[in-house]
């Protein structure tokens, strides 16, 4: 059976697994469009919750981020589980306890204010799109690899199987729908990293093969990955070489995102009980660590297996010869992605051989010099690649390469549908029955939340044919806009006495001042070339767009306080609102106020 056989074999049945549960578990009811009935086990909850977290950026792209940068980009992992502990600690039981079914409608009630509602409304949908723009370049990678397309094929062929299940199923048939997909995906992520570990370390844990030694030399692996790319004019793997105030603020607005991202946040309004709320995210952590802790060991050792590839007698001896490229079985990977757009190599000099190393490396331009090389020969390696690549590189069983596909997908559908569920949720019960239309009947409402999806779907399509970068880089902008934005109107809703003028001025500001800086660094609504700075030449100290999420969160704190310490207290009821949502213990099923 060939390749592409078992690829669609692998892909087709996952894929008719998902369909098949999102009819079976067909929303019928708001309730159980919004919430699921909030009858889900927090296990349930937590599994279906990491499915939601666990994206195409880190599924696909994080890796592949780490495997060409090493230890400064540790931040995305740094970043993304600590805000799961913010999340556990300082959010999910007291949202659960107010019972309501968006972070919008959250925000309406307790700063007793429309406007409040319509502002995070705004915020909620813009950092959505932004988010789900990752997923659907995702998307478009995956499938243009496994059903040997170009990605723009993929992407709206992906976008189709998104619209199929997300918008007939609802947060119901979502939840379960992405159990199976968080199945698909760890088993698709840990297997491959499995048997590379013993390839290349003889240990079966990745986590502990990537501190292991390297069987082939006798030294350690990092060591070995460290020395190879160093003598190629790299960064070495292991050490800091960035700028540690980016890499602080850039955790920081991971971390503040992550627990601000309103579609992971929805998730704990599905649970029966407060004490469920933190269990879930509890459990949720369980089941993220079990890839994060995977995700390092798959890109440092994917990095040792490409260089070395390209490097078959070691950094000091002749590169690959294009006629080995061409007739070695091994490198067949590269043809198959070639095909994709998203790998590319050419022979500058015309020697036969593909030199793969940084030219922009003073040591390496001299040894370029003296042996007559042109420059980098591989001109394009698409991080998002890496791990759907790595199997192929490796040598590994077809049935391998199979799973890793369904597991890619399964990463980004499953994100990308419960990022839709919470645009729809905030188009058609904020703004629709909350605003515009109060005495909408329940069937129009869902009606209206499966017309906002499929207008979402389209959009982020559009998007997806040009995203603003690599899945992991666009989703970290969505973060910044989630961090500037919700987080800080969440915690001040909940622990503070701000009041509603302070929070909609807080939202705007923080918002407003977040959105311009990526846009003056990535160009106006991510239009190529209408930036005026770029992240290698920031505006403001320095600070790249990627880490200004915590920047707008502190412009957001200061203003809310500033406005609400200017205007009239909040009222009585509200206060006692919020003290009564700050008791979660012995509460039991949630009140609705």
């Amino acid at each position: 059976m060939d390749q592409f056989t078992i690829n669609l074999l692998f892909v087709g049945t996952s894929f008719a697994i998902y369909i098949g549960i999102a009819i079976w578990a067909r929303a019928g009811t708001t309730s159980e469009f919004y919430a699921a009935g909030r009858g889900v086990h927090p296990v349930t909850n937590g599994m279906a919750t990491a499915a939601d977290w666990m994206s195409a950026a880190s599924f696909l792209s994080m890796a592949g981020l780490i495997a060409f940068v090493g230890y400064d980009n540790s931040a995305y992992l740094m970043g993304w589980t600590g805000g799961y502990v913010l999340l556990a600690l300082l959010l999910a039981p007291y949202l659960r306890k107010f019972g309501k079914f968006t972070v919008s409608e959250f925000i309406g009630d307790r700063f007793y204010s429309p406007t409040a509602r319509m502002v995070a409304v705004l915020c909620l949908i813009i950092a959505s799109i932004t988010y789900v723009i990752g997923q659907m370049t995702g998307v478009g990678v995956a499938f243009g690899r496994f059903l040997e397309v170009d990605s723009t094929t993929g992407l709206l062929i992906g976008a189709v199987i998104v619209f199929a299940y997300a918008v007939f199923g609802g947060m119901k048939g979502v939840t379960y729908t992405q159990v199976a997909q968080y199945i698909v995906l760890i088993f698709a992520y840990t297997i491959p990293a499995i048997f590379i570990s013993l390839q290349l370390t003889g240990n079966p844990l990745p986590p502990l093969g990537l501190f292991g030694t390297d069987t082939a030399s006798g030294e350690p692996l990092l060591a070995k990955l460290d020395q190879i790319v160093r003598d190629l004019g790299f960064s070495e793997y292991t050490a800091h070489n960035g700028d540690t105030l980016n890499m602080v603020l850039f955790t920081l607005s991971l971390m503040i995102g992550t627990a601000g991202l309103p579609h992971v946040i929805m998730r704990f309004f599905t649970v029966p009980k407060v004490s469920d709320a933190r269990w879930s995210a509890g459990w949720a952590l369980v089941f993220i660590a079990l890839l994060y802790l995977t995700a390092p060991a798959v890109g440092a050792m994917a990095r040792l297996n490409i260089t070395q590839q390209f490097w078959p007698e070691g950094a000091a001896g002749q590169a690959v010869t294009l006629e080995q490229i061409e007739s070695d079985p091994a490198y067949d990977w590269m043809a198959t992605w070639q095909q994709t757009g998203l790998l590319g190599w050419e022979d500058k000099n015309g020697d036969g051989r593909i030199q793969y190393y940084n030219d922009k490396s003073a040591a390496m331009q001299e040894r370029a010099t003296a042996e007559g090389w042109s420059g980098n020969e591989l001109t394009n390696f698409n991080n998002d690649i890496l791990v759907l690549a790595n199997p192929e590189i490796a040598n590994l069983p077809g049935w391998v390469i199979g799973l890793v596909a369904a597991g890619g997908l399964a990463a980004a559908l499953s994100t990308a549908a419960g990022l839709l569920l919470a645009i729809s949720s905030a188009v058609s019960h904020d703004l629709i029955k909350g605003q515009l239309a109060p005495q909408i009947s329940e069937k129009g409402e869902l009606l209206w939340a499966r017309i906002a999806m499929a207008v979402s779907i389209v959009v982020a399509t559009w998007l997806g044919l040009n995203p603003p970068g690599f899945a992991a880089q666009t989703v970290a902008l969505a973060f910044g806009l989630a961090a500037a934005s919700i987080f800080p109107a969440l915690m001040m809703g909940i622990f503070t006495k701000v009041n509603s003028k302070g929070a909609v001025a807080g939202m705007l500001s923080g918002f407003v001042v977040t959105l311009v800086y990526i846009f003056l660094h990535k160009g106006w609504m991510f239009i190529p070339d209408t930036n005026s700075f770029t992240d290698a030449d920031p505006l403001f100290i320095g600070i790249k767009s990627t880490s200004f999420g915590a920047v707008g969160a502190l412009v957001n704190f200061g203003v809310a306080f500033l406005v609400s310490s200017m205007t009239r207290p909040i009222p009585a009821e509200i206060a006692e609102l919020v003290e009564s949502v700050r008791v979660p213990r012995g509460a039991g099923a949630a009140q609705d106020h």
